[in-house]
């Protein structure tokens, strides 16, 4: 079932003359704008890696991938009932997230057709009982019944795998190894390394020998 937040975002793209929903080939796709295929995915890009290849042999494509940033949690008493509480939720999502994504989309992007728009959103989460009205609630004993935009704060758009630098910090050394871009964004390390992985893959960044045991990188010329 399309959640309120697919549909809200859907209007955000849809400029005046856009078509949703339109039919093309073996697919559907979410807007078209004038020569421009636009698909909205809140699920991983990984369950849309094939379908986008297919389409960026003809088309023009952008994808849209949200990253929730913040999230209030709206918990009803039975599904499509009153609201009985609400909360925010402590998980905060970032613009680095996109690398989370990109691991598994590094086969697609980049693209000379392909433009990739990770909108920076604040949702509420609307969320009922999950075993029926007379169950009382536990922790993790829900259903989703719905998600809703609540704000956009930003769009970063991204065409190359240069265009991802942005994200990382200008004061890191170079080379650069994974454990100072951990220390410089104040992530774990395994963060850091699929960062790198992404960046390479892309051809944004190669190797610049070691350090110990460490890889040193620098970007790609």
């Amino acid at each position: 079932m399309e959640t309120s937040l697919h549909r809200q975002l859907k209007l955000l793209y849809a400029s005046e003359g856009a078509r949703q929903e339109v039919p093309l080939d073996e697919f559907r796709i979410d807007v078209v704008v004038g020569d421009e295929l636009v698909e909205i995915q809140h699920g991983g890009l990984s369950a849309i890696r094939d379908k986008v290849a297919k389409l960026l042999k003809k088309h023009r494509v952008r994808v849209v991938k949200p990253i929730v940033v913040r999230k209030q949690l709206v918990k009803l008493d039975r599904a499509g009932g009153r609201v009985i509480g609400r909360r925010a939720s402590p998980k905060r999502g970032s613009a680095l997230d996109v690398f989370h994504e990109l691991i598994y989309f590094t086969r697609v992007f980049p693209h000379p057709n392909l433009i990739l728009d990770t909108p920076l959103i604040a949702v509420e989460e609307w969320r009922c009982p999950g075993h029926g009205r007379r169950r009382r609630w536990r922790q993790g004993d829900h259903v989703v019944e719905d998600q809703r935009l609540a704000e956009v704060d930003a769009v970063p758009s991204y065409r190359t795998a240069a265009d991802l630098w942005a994200l990382l910090p200008e004061d890191l050394p170079l080379p650069f190894h994974s454990g100072h871009l951990a220390e410089k964004l104040q992530v774990a390390r395994w963060i850091a390394q699929r960062i790198v992985y992404c960046l390479r893959q892309m051809g944004a960044a190669e190797e610049s020998g070691k350090l110990g045991n460490a890889r040193l990188y620098r970007r790609s010329a």
